[in-house]
């Protein structure tokens, strides 16, 4: 893994996490308890912070970025980001699943309870309702309900016992 200071930025790692050989985690980066960051990822706190919940996975190959003086990265508590997405900027709620090569574009606000599903790309500014969005430009295809909430929460709970089979 690199861990790297950059202008006087240390990345701040929570309790329990699990953080794969070759991801990379650069600057102003802090992550809650039990994240797992997986192969290839890429957490780079240069022109904006990046803020994890608990119990947040950053799946291979996806990117966390900002814009310089513009956005910043918030993400709530149990969630995935799948493999290869992007979340550019963006505040992210609670129990929210972002799919494999999904794109989450800056200053985008994602509710608690919402899954945007592979390869979706939500616009520079949009404001989501709780939901099930899909397409380019991401449109709602399903309310927010309490089984969309417990599918999101559920996804990030297995990557815990997937975090669990790297720390031996």
């Amino acid at each position: 893994m690199i861990l790297r200071e950059l202008n006087g930025m240390m990345p701040v790692i929570g309790k329990n996490a699990f953080i794969a050989d070759n991801a990379v985690i650069v600057g102003d980066v802090k992550t809650g308890e039990d994240c797992s960051i997986w192969y290839g990822a890429v957490l780079r706190g240069d022109v904006g912070s990046i803020t994890l919940g608990d119990r947040v996975n950053i799946q291979d190959g996806a990117v966390l970025h900002a814009t310089n003086h513009q956005s910043e990265v918030r993400i709530g508590n149990d969630v995935s980001v799948g493999h290869n997405a992007v979340v550019h900027g963006a505040v992210i709620g609670n129990d929210v699943l972002i799919g494999m090569g999904a794109v989450v574009l800056d200053n985008a606000r994602i509710p608690d309870g919402t899954i945007i599903a592979a390869g979706a790309v939500v616009l520079s500014g949009s404001v989501l309702e709780p939901g099930v969005y899909v397409g380019v430009p991401a449109r709602k295809v399903k309310d927010g309900s309490a089984a969309v909430t417990a599918r999101t929460h559920d996804n990030a709970a297995g990557y815990l016992e997937y975090k669990s089979w790297y720390e031996k």
